[in-house]
């Protein structure tokens, strides 16, 4: 049947097992032989990571086809208003491509996030507040281009959920192995 682990990434941990000089990459937390990431997560990300060792499932998880639903807990400058988070949930055109509507609304800090290491820069001046936004797609630093495009700069990114994984429960570190959801 094969391994399936759901994996709470820290900023600053690349999404691969190879070595890249010497910053942390999975290899530092999960001592499993080959699973892989379905799909990734910038390393100045956080959040949940699916790996396994069954390629046809790890296709599955990260095909676009699929259109398995990624949440995301968005910490961004200033305050969005009615509009711009309208604006979030049409397509976007982000100048490479155009983005497919998501879901997006605003939210208090989500109850049992973990303190960022290193933390986010506070600036007096500037308020900040927390969107969460859903996704049928994972293009490059998508969220961050989003956010941007409608005049609230992403500060820190926590992907919460994948199709029926979500992170509350594991530490950032943390990983844990799962059974498979019959309809994958």
């Amino acid at each position: 049947m094969g391994h399936l682990l759901i994996f709470n990434k820290p900023f600053g941990v690349l999404c691969q097992f190879s070595r890249d000089g010497d910053r942390p990459t999975l290899k530092d937390f999960i001592a499993v032989p080959n699973v892989y990431p379905a799909g990734r997560l910038d390393t100045d990300s956080e959040g949940l990571v699916v790996l396994t060792d069954d390629g046809v499932l790890q296709a599955r998880i990260a095909s676009p086809s699929r259109k398995l639903p990624k949440t995301y807990w968005v910490q961004v400058e200033g305050e969005p208003d009615a509009p711009a988070i309208a604006r979030l949930r049409q397509p976007l055109d982000l100048g490479d491509f155009e983005t497919l509507p998501a879901q997006a609304r605003r939210i208090a800090q989500p109850p049992g996030l973990w303190d960022r290491q290193p933390p986010i820069r506070h600036r007096a001046s500037i308020p900040t507040s927390w969107l969460e936004i859903t996704l049928v797609e994972g293009k490059n630093r998508q969220v961050r281009r989003m956010t941007a495009k409608v005049g609230h700069p992403t500060l820190r990114l926590v992907r919460a959920r994948i199709g029926p994984w979500r992170v509350e429960g594991l530490a950032p570190g943390e990983w844990r192995e799962v059974e498979r959801p019959p309809v994958l």
